[in-house]
């Protein structure tokens, strides 16, 4: 764990219109080098969890200039319009402050690494902005871009049919990001993303928030806001490796600003970067995994039914002791992982749900059968890493499998240890614990907590 995640709220910095203070913001830079960390700052500006919470007082009370999204009823929803530009060139402005003064303050020391622009755009409760501006846009012909990209014509409900709602926020809500993005980063081009609440059931947009990154609004996404590096996934739903194939494909970096902190995180951290190349895990709230279970406020249960949030992504008894060792045989792996990495020598996998029983892993000389053992609660599930380092030598890293080494078929031969050790990574370099060549060897069974071994094989 070698950075911090933390936001920088738009109303605290621009209390006055126009008037900045970067007091907050200069005071965490220096504890993140006191600390020997790196920042990732997520600016809350105009949209956060679909809502405008964080916008300044001068501008929550000017709603006729910062005017409001609207559902089809009329009702007026606590999120300024993706349409209103007078409030995107403010929010825009203010960002170009922020990244001028960081790199007024950092750019040699390179504390803060990422940004990423707004938290989870979308609009709740409705499938597009009904306000007055929006419905005049979405009867409009589409864009040259759009048409072009998508190969359709017409308004958005001739291009897009069903989903035209969803496409029509998107393409606004993409707009207004890359409009900020560029702002900023004209002052300071550090890297940026942007995160998506998922698409989950029940399915419709509205449901989750309309509008965002959600996979399928890549595409347009990709299109309208170019300036980003990728699109990010918050991951609390139960079926985290299928989001993390996802959003790890078509040169989207994996990025995960946002995932569920209960034991099953370790597993999953495993196999985000040996199976997905991941370049940031980061389980939401992670200082919570070192307290007492009972002194760990979690969000109200109907507000996880709401969101669609797993409950069981905040039981976190036990996690911080799982989630620090695969930690660190991840930092310790380093050197082997960067050389066999997007090869056939380093293969990844992971348990996805109550029917999946293992996986068998083809190499070069010899095939390898992983079983996976049942959900425990409070337990990470099954999965884990396997380096080929030579024809006969391999590495297993995981939690909660059983590990059988077989002959390619045809071959008529047994196989059998030649040497079996437990042990660490330490700096890239294996070190040796116990040599299990007895009766140990007769199951390699790897238990809840992430664990290595070195394993010499031979046929005969």
């Amino acid at each position: 764990m070698n950075s911090v995640i933390v936001p920088v709220y738009w109303e605290l910095i621009e209390p006055e219109e126009d008037q900045f203070d970067f007091s907050l913001v200069e005071g965490l830079i220096k504890q993140a080098r006191e600390n020997n960390m790196h920042l990732i700052f997520l600016w809350f500006g105009l949209w956060k969890n679909a809502e405008s919470f964080y916008v300044p007082h001068w501008m929550k009370r000017d709603t006729k200039t910062y005017f409001r999204a609207c559902k089809a009823t009329g009702e007026a929803l606590n999120t300024i319009s993706p349409l209103c530009e007078a409030a995107i060139e403010k929010d825009a402005h203010a960002f170009y402050h922020l990244m001028n003064f960081i790199k007024s303050v950092d750019s040699e020391e390179n504390t803060v690494i990422v940004i990423q622009v707004e938290n989870e755009i979308g609009l709740l409760g409705t499938d597009r902005d009904y306000s007055q501006v929006a419905n005049e846009a979405f009867l409009n012909e589409i864009p040259e871009p759009v048409a072009k990209e998508f190969s359709v014509s017409g308004t958005w409900e001739e291009a897009f049919g069903f989903d035209a709602g969803e496409y029509f926020l998107a393409y606004y809500f993409s707009s207004a990001v890359e409009r900020i993005t560029q702002r900023g980063q004209n002052a300071y081009p550090l890297p940026c993303y942007a995160n998506a609440c998922l698409e989950q059931f029940p399915w419709n947009a509205g449901s989750y928030p309309s509008g965002g990154p959600v996979m399928k609004m890549h595409k347009m996404w990709k299109l309208m806001a170019p300036s980003l590096f990728c699109l990010a996934p918050d991951i609390y739903v139960p079926y985290v490796p299928n989001i993390m194939d996802e959003y790890s494909q078509n040169g989207n970096p994996l990025f995960i600003p946002e995932v569920r902190g209960d034991a099953v995180s370790a597993t999953y951290a495993l196999y985000a970067v040996g199976g997905c190349n991941a370049i940031c895990y980061s389980p939401f709230g992670i200082e919570d995994l070192m307290k007492n279970p009972e002194n760990i406020e979690k969000p109200p249960l109907e507000v996880m039914l709401s969101l669609n949030i797993d409950p069981s992504a905040f039981d976190l008894e036990g996690s911080a002791a799982y989630l620090a060792k695969s930690y660190s045989i991840i930092e310790n792996i380093k050197p082997l992982y960067y050389e066999y990495r997007n090869s056939s020598h380093l293969q990844s996998f992971v348990k996805r749900n109550e029917h999946d029983f293992g996986k068998l892993l083809h190499f070069d000389k010899y095939d390898i059968l992983v079983s996976y053992s049942p959900k425990l609660q409070y337990k990470p599930t099954s999965g884990g890493i396997i380096l080929e380092t030579s024809e006969s030598e391999f590495i297993v890293i995981g939690t909660m499998i059983n590990i059988k080494f077989l002959s390619k078929p045809g071959r008529n031969k047994k196989v059998e240890y030649l040497r079996l050790e437990e042990g660490e990574f330490q700096n890239g370099k294996w070190k040796a614990g116990r040599v299990l060549n007895g009766d140990e060897k007769m199951i390699l069974k790897l238990k809840d907590m992430p664990s290595a071994y070195k394993i010499h094989l031979y046929e005969y």
